[in-house]
């Protein structure tokens, strides 16, 4: 991925200068780049699914100044989205943020492997996405909106693997959108992996009103599930 000018082409729809969640076990500002090519449905950022950010966005100048005051105060900043990779301008701006002596971290569905393998070199910890089993095709491409994404996926995995960089898989949970056969596989892929850490997170609705009727059917999975994604995941745990 060809690095630019990230003051001039990076498009944000969003800051925060400090959370303790979007990086476990960290405290990190958080820069949210504008647009995603899915449209999962439960996406709780939908706002940051169009390409264009609003005139309201912040701008990556003044983004970059307020990180300069932090440093010391900060252990690192979060690209996060939408889907971060999905500009040109990323590279840039991680390189900006290390040269003032930060650590880099990454949210990422692992839409573009290659975008992401030219990146890692550069980043000190990703949060990955994994939306279902990657053994069912069609059902990750019917959450996700978009054909292909499944083996996309897959790539960018295998890539994060590679790398050594740590990470964290982390996967948005429903029973509605996620049968048990499909956590089970899951966390057998993980385990064939040997990734031993995976977090489930809590589903929440968003604006869009056909989500509206998946509230009351939310629950966790149900205990002795999750002793069998526990026992093939030994790091698996709910958020």
């Amino acid at each position: 991925m060809p690095e630019v000018d990230a003051a001039t082409d990076l498009v944000l729809g969003g800051f925060t200068p400090l959370s303790t969640t979007d990086w476990p076990g960290k405290l990190a500002a958080v820069v949210f780049l504008q647009g995603c090519p899915w449209r999962c449905g439960y996406c709780h950022n939908a706002g940051l699914q169009p390409r264009c950010a609003s005139s309201e966005a912040p701008r990556w100048p003044d983004v970059l100044a307020t990180l300069q005051r932090r440093v010391g105060l900060l252990d690192g900043v979060v690209f996060s989205g939408g889907e971060p990779t999905l500009q040109r301008g990323l590279g840039g701006a991680v390189a900006e943020v290390r040269a003032r002596g930060l650590r880099t971290g990454l949210h990422t569905a692992g839409i573009y492997p290659e975008r992401l393998s030219a990146l890692l070199p550069a980043l000190d910890w990703v949060g990955f996405d994994l939306k279902t089993d990657l053994a069912d095709a069609a059902t990750y491409d019917a959450l996700t909106g978009a054909r292909h994404s499944a083996a996309a996926v897959r790539r960018s995995l295998e890539a994060l693997l590679a790398c050594g960089v740590e990470f964290e898989v982390r996967t948005t949970y429903h029973p509605r959108l996620i049968s048990d056969d499909a956590l089970l596989g899951m966390a057998q892929m993980l385990q064939d992996l040997g990734i031993r850490h995976w977090v489930l997170q809590r589903w929440q609705a968003n604006a869009d009103p056909a989500q509206q009727p998946l509230v009351p059917a939310w629950c966790w999975p149900q205990p002795l599930l999750q002793e069998a994604l526990h026992e093939l995941v030994p790091g698996f745990a709910l958020r």
